[in-house]
């Protein structure tokens, strides 16, 4: 058995990033080394600060170079709101509405029991206990409306209300601009089901 190279271990190492395949991963390589040797190096040098100075905030387990970070330590935050997400991602998507001004806590993933992911592993008492300091007084579900996210709401919906927390869950349906007849049937009937009052 012959010994991985260094262009071959590059290569599998890229295969670790989300959608890169095989191919992608040897094209990306090829293109570093070939091109833009400046850029790989900023890349690795970026990579490697950052695995040694970022950590999970204690408050709501965000990456951060703090051990609590600025979000959390705003005094502009609704500390009465906490937002429950999947991931950073998402957490920056919610900031980018400028529709929420309460505190977050970041799961770092969802419930997917294939893939041995379940409320241990994501901490999700932690998430409970957060919520029950006497300071929340709403926590939001913002899961993704996936089978995951769906187990994931509704397992901590299910802790909050037995410790007697007021939980709501994000809307979701027709996005804003879209006309009906584009819409899929699913989040049509979602639409429906989940129509409120104008009066």
């Amino acid at each position: 058995m012959k010994a991985i190279n260094s262009l071959d271990h590059l290569i599998e190492s890229l295969r670790c990033l989300p959608g890169v395949g095989p191919k992608s991963a040897q094209r990306i390589a090829y293109y570093l080394l070939q091109r833009d040797r400046d850029g790989a190096a900023a890349l690795a040098a970026a990579l490697m600060q950052s695995l040694e100075t970022l950590r999970h905030c204690q408050r709501c387990n965000t990456l951060t170079e703090a051990d609590i970070c600025e979000r959390c330590l705003s005094p502009q935050r609704d500390a009465s709101l906490l937002c429950v997400v999947e991931s950073p991602v998402d957490m920056n998507m919610m900031e980018q509405t400028l529709a929420y001004s309460g505190l977050y806590y970041v799961l770092m993933g969802r419930l997917s029991p294939l893939d041995g992911v379940g409320p241990r592993e994501l901490s999700l008492e932690r998430v409970l206990a957060r919520a029950s300091d006497g300071v929340v007084k709403e926590l939001i579900l913002a899961t993704n409306f996936t089978n995951e996210g769906e187990a994931t709401a509704h397992y901590l919906s299910e802790g909050a209300r037995a410790r007697g927390l007021s939980v709501t869950r994000i809307a979701r349906g027709v996005p804003v601009g879209g006309e009906l007849e584009y819409v899929d049937p699913g989040t049509l009937a979602q639409a429906v089901r989940e129509r409120r009052s104008l009066a």
